[in-house]
């Protein structure tokens, strides 16, 4: 059974309560469906409504990214390289505290080698996505091991947590127009970048990679962090608190690609009031 993530939300103004309203309908309908072993069809899985409700998302193609076109206060926390044995489990553990959902961009070896990890990601209702098998470049591979590298961490990730994923980060953000075109074409994957990108894999401690996620944060802002370092998960409860405070909310990756060209009828984003709710649930 999926774990209760997606607890009531407390009292919240205006417009932050119709937004939050909206996705935790979509989190309502996550809840109840299948089991985690029963795979998923590969297409956009959610579309927010005026209304709060969830509509079929509409038909698109599969497109690079490196935030999202819209004014509503959310952003995609993202973790790379994992699961890690130790630091993935009190990622985990510090985003259900605080009732945060984030994408896990994981490495197909990885996946293999702590598969329990894995289902606990997508148990707790998070996004799993691929993040290729070896971690190579992929500008400097031959197609057919860039092939193999995305097509063996989708199964890994299908095999361990019966979900196929919709999108794919490319080791060290390196693409160029053939590895672009194979991946959105032959693999039909969304290429997801980043917005900011804290350089936590240089390791410059916890204080300073909560202040560049910070202050680098924006409406639509795809957050890049790296679930394999101990400094980075240091960093996120204050990081958490802090994008909070400021009155952002939090998303998957593919429910940040749900609000895309969405716009808030008030100023984005504000100090957060008293009671005010900012958090995925």
């Amino acid at each position: 059974m999926l774990m209760a993530i997606c607890p009531p939300i407390v009292k919240a103004t205006a417009p932050f309560a119709a937004i939050a309203a909206m996705l935790v309908a979509a989190c309502a309908q996550e809840q109840a469906a299948a089991p985690v072993a029963a795979p998923v069809q590969h297409a956009p899985s959610i579309s927010i409504g005026t209304e709060g409700q969830l509509a079929p998302a509409a038909p698109r193609e599969p497109a690079n990214y490196r935030s999202v076109q819209t004014s509503r206060p959310f952003v995609a926390l993202t973790f790379d390289d994992g699961p890690h044995p130790e630091l993935t489990p009190q990622l985990l553990d510090i985003l259900r505290q605080q009732g945060v959902r984030a994408t896990f961009y994981v490495i197909g070896r990885n996946v293999d080698a702590y598969p329990e990890i894995a289902r606990r990601i997508v148990a707790e209702g998070h996004e799993i996505a691929n993040h290729t098998y070896n971690h190579p470049h992929l500008t400097q591979i031959s197609a057919a091991r860039l092939d193999s590298e995305i097509t063996r961490t989708t199964e890994s990730i299908q095999r361990a947590t019966g979900r196929r994923p919709t999108n794919v980060r490319p080791p060290y953000g390196a693409i160029n127009p053939r590895v672009e075109q194979a991946l959105l074409r032959k693999h039909g994957l969304d290429v997801i970048m980043w917005s900011v990108d804290p350089l936590d894999w240089r390791r410059p401690g916890a204080e300073v990679v909560r202040q560049r996620l910070v202050d680098g944060a924006a409406p639509g802002g795809i957050l890049l962090a790296h679930d394999i370092h101990p400094g980075t998960i240091e960093a996120m409860p204050g990081t958490i608190s802090d994008l909070k405070a400021k009155g952002y909310g939090f998303a998957t990756v593919s429910q940040l690609l749900a609000l895309q060209g969405k716009t808030s009828q008030a100023n984005p984003v504000r100090p957060a009031a008293q009671e005010q709710a900012t958090a995925v649930r």
